[in-house]
């Protein structure tokens, strides 16, 4: 099996997905107001999914592309897909 794609660069955005989690928290212990809590818990979500699809970019460019290479492994990892697609339908 090869070797996965590497996602260090992830990181930096993580970090402020990080911060901003903090300061969804300080909003809340300050009793800010509703909307401005969702806003930023929207803004929040938004960057995960960022983050989400740049992973999975990078597995389908990577790990995926790599696979085409073996019979066995393509079809395990056109399973993996599968599943990880119907486990995270929404």
């Amino acid at each position: 099996m090869n070797k996965p794609a590497s996602h260090i660069d992830c990181l930096p955005r993580l970090n402020r997905i990080s911060g901003q989690i903090e300061g969804i928290k300080k909003m809340i212990e300050d009793g800010r107001y509703c909307p401005d809590i969702i806003i930023q818990l929207r803004a929040v979500r938004s960057a995960l999914k960022a983050v989400e699809s740049n992973i999975l970019h990078k597995h389908l460019q990577h790990c995926v592309a790599q696979s085409f290479d073996s019979e066995t492994e393509r079809g395990q990892k056109i399973e993996e897909l599968i599943k990880l697609f119907d486990r995270f339908k929404d």
